[in-house]
């Protein structure tokens, strides 16, 4: 019997340097699918987001959302001697990913030219903000300045009240995207006949990523010399679809995305054939321009129904639905319980729930591993590397390395 413990990335093992959000999702995915993930920290607080708040059981929910399943190590790498321990690991590795300010890995002697020659068969990650060579790419890059950038927050929101959408997405997307390229690397490498052609070093934009993103919009404008408004929980490419409230205070969304759904929609549900057979209203381009019109007609018709009976009518229809939810909502959603998405996971703090990865493959259980205090694996880390107590002992004496986690910060 196969081992459920063993990911497929079982054997691959990753160094991160790594802040907030892109990069530690990158290498959180990779963990997820059964990468060793050692992830290097500034003694000195380490990693920014582990201080974003302390709403975790004094932990903070960014950090316990993507840093679960890795090996804290505290290296001081304005020390040259920890310079010296981060690229003895590297020895090992077969990953190095990165997301620091721009310049900052060149400046430590980590930009992939760098990496190519002193550890060449190192796959170099490098997360950054907007890539090298335009004249953007010194700027720092968070996500919320990358979207505003790429003209994300212009389609998100209303009008008069653009929004950056709630998710990070510039970030978690660049992450997925590096963890995609990283596994296609591997994969290259992999492959028979490809061990002569290494690719070395890889890099993902956040403004690259939040551009792909605006694929429809950006398609969109280009060919028509119009820029879409947004539409709040509609959508400018299709019509009738957004949310509208119920009799019982609560509030459904309905989507047609083609005109055999339209037509269930006016016939089976709202019981208006006349809209059906309307020629306004027979192509998406036409419901699209008379949307109003129909909005109101559904609005009307759902305020005279509770939300379970809407739902059973969509439903019945074939008509795609779902309820208007909040965070509180998701938490207690019974789709979740029952398919058991949530699981324990160890942190500094004591065990706290954390949703499973949403790739789910078969014979595989995914590790869920603890959340790392800072510096946690230091020694452990270091002693297998091949430093002895002696020499680990002597870098913490210098501060070339964090304290233990029982040892306070000088």
């Amino acid at each position: 019997m196969a081992d459920p413990t063993a990911g497929p990335l079982a054997g691959v093992t990753v160094v991160a340097l790594e802040q907030a959000v892109s990069a530690p999702m990158c290498t959180r995915a990779l963990a997820d699918f059964g990468a060793r993930v050692i992830k290097i920290e500034n003694p000195r607080g380490g990693d920014f987001a582990r201080d974003y708040d302390d709403v975790v059981n004094g932990l903070a929910a960014h950090f316990v959302w993507v840093n679960r399943g890795k090996e804290s190590v505290a290296l001081n790498l304005k020390d040259p001697e920890g310079q010296a321990v981060l690229h003895r690991l590297l020895e090992s590795a077969d990953v190095f990913v990165s997301n620091l300010a721009p310049g900052a890995t060149a400046a430590l002697g980590l930009a992939a030219d760098d990496l190519t020659v002193r550890h060449p068969d190192v796959i170099a990650m490098e997360i950054d903000g907007y890539g090298p060579g335009g004249p953007l790419s010194h700027k720092r890059a968070y996500d919320l300045l990358i979207q505003a950038e790429s003209g994300v927050c212009a389609v998100t929101g209303f009008p008069d009240a653009p929004a950056k959408p709630g998710p990070p997405i510039a970030d978690v997307c660049s992450g997925l995207y590096a963890a995609l390229t990283i596994v296609a690397m591997i994969c290259g490498r992999r492959a028979p006949g490809r061990s002569a052609t290494k690719s070395a070093s890889a890099a993902v934009s956040l403004f690259d990523t939040a551009a792909e993103l605006m694929g429809y919009a950006l398609n969109y404008t280009r060919h028509t010399g119009i820029d879409q408004q947004p539409l709040g929980m509609s959508s400018p490419a299709v019509a009738p679809y957004g949310a509208y409230p119920t009799g019982d205070g609560r509030t459904v969304v309905l989507g047609t995305t083609n005109d055999r759904e339209w037509q269930r929609l006016a016939r089976d549900i709202l019981d208006r054939s006349d809209l059906a057979d309307d020629p306004r209203f027979t192509t998406n381009a036409g419901r699209v321009r008379h949307r109003a019109e129909l909005d109101a007609t559904i609005a009307q018709w759902c305020a005279r129904h509770d939300l379970a009976t809407v739902q059973l009518c969509a439903d019945a229809a074939g008509i795609g639905n779902s309820r208007y939810n909040t965070p509180t909502d998701v938490i207690a959603h019974p789709h979740l319980s029952a398919r058991r998405r949530w699981r324990p996971i160890e942190t500094p703090a004591g065990p706290v729930p954390a949703l499973l990865p949403p790739p789910v493959i078969a014979g595989y259980e995914p590790p869920m591993g603890a959340i790392p205090a800072l510096g946690q694996h230091t020694e452990t880390v270091l002693a297998a590397a091949g430093f002895s107590a002696d020499d680990i002992a002597r870098l913490r004496d210098r501060g070339a390395i964090g304290p233990g986690t029982d040892q306070p910060v000088r």
